[in-house]
């Protein structure tokens, strides 16, 4: 079923705390998911829930989440999961808004990349609600540091990207572990062969979502695609910085090596560039991820699934390194320019024959318009056709 409108909330039987949460953050009308989802999902029904990033899924299953949760009760009574740290404490920060008028109702986020003492801790206060990301998780389950036995909802947000990024194990285990539950919501930007496979095994009669992008939402974005050679790639990122002036770039890569590379070539260069990928240790992940926030850097170079969660809204350009390996990566990637009633700019490198024809591939399905151009003898960016 695909949904289109929202509806006001005091139209959806909520608690007078969850509306006042709502209130709070100026909150009336909800989105077109959050419409969809909360019914069925207060009404302890499966939900698959397509939805495009930003749309307001963690209120989706948030709301329903809060409302069913006993504060009496010590034992865990949810869990979501999520890919990235990134995205578990973004969730813990929403959920933690969505419960602050509901007392006794206590959740605690668990990730790699933090010392697990801090975690036991905060276990110890019986959190009814978990956040966490499947591998830290598997680990206190490993540890006998959380039960999962009386879980009633589920919730895998961008369980694409988690199956995406190899969690796939560590996700059917868990889910095996919560023979109990009432109800599993998945939540994705595609339905992948991966996402439909777990929705098959363990959800009954779900209520199947969609919510397609808004197409006057669709952010001011010029595109550009520049044939070079693989030698000429960080010429032609100095160039566009040079000739363009930008002050904060994202640079996506498609392998750790790539950005590894790219941004010490930079930086030979004078440029202040900096990269994040799975690799790089967590507590310095987060300060490049600071600084790139608080506009102290001017270049950030990233895989995907690392520049997951970095939600920096002002990004004058992004450049596609490596011509991105779906679709949806060139939409998730290019998003980061153009919002807010900005204009953007993105420019996809495309190195090889197989790199252009998956560049007409992802214009076509995407319905962007993608402009080829090169650089003339003074280093200008012109249309490709031009003199």
């Amino acid at each position: 079923m695909e949904i289109t409108q929202g509806v006001r909330f005091d139209t959806l039987g909520l608690s007078p705390e969850v509306m006042r949460a709502l209130e709070k953050k100026g909150y009336e009308v909800s989105t077109p998911i959050q419409a969809g989802c909360i019914p069925p999902m207060m009404a302890w029904e499966d939900v698959t829930a397509k939805a495009p990033t930003g749309t307001g899924k963690t209120f989706a299953f948030g709301i329903p989440i809060i409302e069913h949760i006993d504060p009496e009760s010590e034992a865990v009574q949810a869990v979501i999961l999520a890919p990235t740290r990134e995205l578990a404490l973004q969730i813990t920060g929403e959920m933690r808004d969505l419960a602050q008028f509901k007392p006794g109702i206590r959740m605690v986020c668990l990730y790699g990349g933090q010392a697990i003492g801090k975690q036991l801790d905060a276990l110890k206060k019986r959190p009814q609600i978990v956040v966490a990301t499947p591998g830290r998780l598997g680990d206190h389950l490993k540890r006998r540091t959380v039960r999962v036995d009386q879980v009633q909802t589920v919730i895998l947000d961008e369980a694409d990207r988690m199956l995406d990024m190899g969690f796939i194990h560590d996700v059917t285990r868990l889910l095996d572990q919560m023979k109990h539950r009432k109800n599993l919501g998945l939540f994705s930007a595609t339905i992948s062969r991966e996402v439909m496979d777990i929705a098959w095994v363990y959800q009954r009669d779900a209520v199947e979502l969609t919510v397609r992008p808004e197409e006057e939402n669709k952010p001011d974005i010029l595109q550009y695609r520049l044939d070079l050679t693989m030698d000429r790639k960080v010429d032609a990122v100095e160039n566009i910085l040079k000739q363009e002036g930008y002050d904060r770039v994202m640079i996506f890569c498609n392998t750790k090596g790539n950005t590894e590379r790219c941004a010490k070539l930079l930086q030979m260069r004078g440029v202040d560039a900096q990269c994040i990928h799975g690799d790089i240790p967590q507590d310095k992940r987060e300060k490049v991820m600071a600084r790139f926030r608080r506009g102290e850097l001017r270049v950030f170079v990233a895989t995907d699934v690392a520049a997951r969660g970095i939600d920096v809204d002002d990004v004058d350009a992004v450049i596609n390194y490596d011509v991105p390996d779906e679709n949806e990566y060139y939409v998730h990637r290019i998003g980061r320019t153009g919002r807010a009633k900005r204009h953007g700019v993105a420019y996809t490198f495309v190195t090889d024959y197989p790199g252009m024809v998956r560049l007409n591939d992802i214009a076509k399905h995407t319905r962007n318009d993608i402009q080829p151009m090169r650089f003339d003898e003074d280093g200008k960016l012109v249309p490709a056709g031009g003199k």
